[in-house]
């Protein structure tokens, strides 16, 4: 069930592959209803979807994900996402979209250098606060989206758990 939230959750908060398109706070939709709603974050939500995680990621939370753009997403090898959204892979979809997101809230101005948070996966996740805001090698260019159950901070690479 946390895998299937985290998915839904990261699914949510994709932005475009050619710019961070602005998402505004909307407390009255929750994670995947604002990603859904926002440009760009098309590819996040056909994965939230094909794991099924979206009424995980739809739930009571509060959740924190750090949501790759879609461009994140292109920047990976040629055929992988094609490769992840298969059902036979499921189980790897789930792990990589379950492991950017943390349970509970977690606001920008509540993250310090060299700090680490359990993710929903079950690994987690190294926070760096010194010049741009980092989750593990990828920079948050667009913090705290507040939906309705959590937060998302969107992200310019996907970051994946050790598999």
């Amino acid at each position: 069930m946390l895998r299937r939230t985290y998915l839904a959750l990261t699914a949510a908060t994709l932005l475009s592959a050619t710019a961070v398109p602005a998402l505004a706070d909307n407390h009255s939709m929750d994670i995947v209803d604002t990603a859904v709603n926002a440009e760009g974050f098309e590819t996040l939500v056909a994965a939230v979807e094909a794991a099924g995680l979206v009424e995980t990621l739809k739930g009571e939370g509060p959740f924190t994900v750090f949501a790759p753009t879609d461009e994140a997403f292109a920047a990976l090898p040629e055929g992988t996402v094609e490769d992840l959204l298969l059902p036979e892979n499921k189980d790897q979809l789930t792990a990589i979209l379950t492991y950017p997101v943390v349970p509970g809230k977690v606001m920008s101005g509540d993250l310090t250098a060299g700090m680490t948070a359990a993710t929903v996966e079950g690994s987690e996740v190294t926070i760096m606060t010194e010049g741009d805001v980092m989750v593990n090698d990828a920079n948050v260019v667009q913090p705290d989206i507040e939906a309705s159950n959590g937060v998302i901070h969107v992200i310019d690479k996907v970051i994946m758990p050790d598999m």
